[in-house]
C-alpha cells in the first residue's frame, strides 16, 4: 500500500469508521473474494458507496449482531474472507457467545471491525461507549486485537488481517479529524509494536487514539527534564513481550495509557509481562478506573477520567519522584 500525504490527511479529517469503508473499495480490487457484513450501519462505517457498487459483496443483516457472526462463519467456511462490521459493544459484548463459539473454540477466522469504541460516543451513554471490549475478547483462544493509532494505521490493520492466520478484532478509537501519528508509509506487522519517541527514565506504552496523546505526554514531560519512551502497543493480543522485557531494563517508570477499563485492557496485559521479572519497575495505568460516569461528550469524558496530557504528566511526576 503506497499512499501519499493528501490521502493521509484525508483519512485523518473522516476519521478511522470512514476511512475504512472508503478503503473498503481498493480491498476489493485485490481481494475479489471479499464479504462485508454489517448490522444496519453502512453510513456509520462509511460503507454506502461500497453497497451500492458491490451490492454482491456486501450483506446488512439488520439489528441482529449475533446472527452477523454466524453467517459470517459460515461464509468464512466456504473460504471467503469476511470482514464484520457494527458498533464495538455490539460487535464484541452481544455476540461473546458466538465468537467464544464460532470463532475461537472452531477457529473459523474472519476480520471484525468495532466501530467507534473507546469514549468517543459518550453523548450516548455506556450502553454504546465501550470499555470492556479488550477484557472480554482477551479471554478468548485464537483471537487477535489489533488497536489502531489513526486512521492510517487503521486501513493497514485490516489490510493485514485478512491475511492473518486467526481471527482479528480490529477495534477502532476516536472520531473525525482523528490526529495522524503517521504522515507517510511505514512497515506495519500483527504482533510487533513501534516505538515513536525514544527516553531511558519513563517508558510509556499506548494503543489506539491514545497514542497521539502519549506523545503530547512525551513532550510536555522532556520540558519537565524527564526522558520518555513511546511505544504503541497497536497489537494486544498477542501482546509484544520482547519490546515490554526489553523497555523496561533499567527503567524508573512504566506507562499505560488506553481508553479502555484499567482492568483487563492493555495496562492488565503489560502488567502480566512485567510480572515475569524479578524487581520490575513501578507501572501505573491511565485509562477508565472500573466505573460507569455519566455520559457526556468526548472531551468531557477524556477529561473526567484524566485521560489528558496535563493530568497525566502531573501523575507521572508524583510517581516519578
Amino acid at each position: 500500500m503506497d499512499l501519499n500525504q493528501k490521502q493521509i490527511k484525508l483519512f485523518s479529517t473522516i476519521g478511522p469508521r470512514a476511512s475504512f469503508g472508503l478503503y473498503a473499495l481498493e480491498l476489493l480490487k485485490k481481494n475479489k473474494d471479499l464479504m462485508i457484513l454489517t448490522c444496519d450501519v453502512s453510513t456509520s462505517a462509511g460503507l454506502d458507496r461500497f453497497r451500492k457498487q458491490h451490492p454482491e459483496n456486501y450483506i446488512d443483516l439488520g439489528i441482529s449482531e449475533q446472527n452477523l457472526i454466524g453467517v459470517a462463519t459460515g461464509l468464512a467456511r466456504e473460504k471467503y474472507k469476511v470482514i464484520t462490521t457494527t458498533f464495538a459493544p455490539f460487535q464484541t459484548i452481544r455476540c461473546c457467545e458466538q465468537i467464544k463459539v464460532n470463532l475461537g473454540y472452531m477457529k473459523e477466522k474472519i476480520t471484525m471491525v468495532g466501530l467507534a469504541s473507546g469514549l468517543v460516543l459518550g453523548n450516548l451513554g455506556y450502553t454504546h461507549t465501550c470499555i470492556e471490549d479488550v477484557g472480554i475478547l482477551r479471554s478468548i483462544p485464537n483471537l487477535t486485537i489489533i488497536s489502531p493509532a489513526d486512521s492510517f494505521e487503521t486501513i493497514k490493520a485490516i489490510e493485514k488481517s485478512l491475511t492473518h492466520n486467526e481471527t482479528c478484532y480490529i477495534r477502532l478509537t476516536g472520531g473525525s479529524n482523528n490526529p495522524i501519528v503517521y504522515k507517510e508509509d511505514y512497515d506495519f506487522h500483527i504482533g510487533k509494536s513501534i516505538k515513536l519517541a525514544d527516553g531511558k527514565d519513563v517508558k510509556i506504552f499506548s494503543c489506539g487514539a491514545s497514542v497521539s496523546l502519549a506523545l503530547k505526554v512525551n513532550e510536555r514531560l522532556a520540558n519537565e527534564n524527564i526522558k520518555s519512551s513511546v511505544i504503541n502497543m497497536h497489537t494486544i493480543k498477542p501482546i509484544d513481550e520482547e519490546a515490554i522485557l526489553r523497555e523496561a531494563t533499567n527503567s524508573k517508570l512504566i506507562v499505560t495509557i488506553e481508553e479502555h477499563n484499567i482492568i483487563g485492557g492493555l495496562g492488565s496485559a503489560v502488567s502480566e509481562v512485567l510480572s515475569k521479572i524479578k524487581n520490575s519497575p513501578k507501572a501505573i495505568k491511565f485509562g477508565i478506573n472500573d466505573q460507569y460516569s455519566k455520559s457526556g461528550s468526548y472531551k468531557f469524558l477524556k477529561d473526567h477520567y484524566g485521560l489528558t496530557d496535563e493530568k497525566i504528566v502531573n501523575e507521572i511526576k508524583k510517581n516519578y519522584e
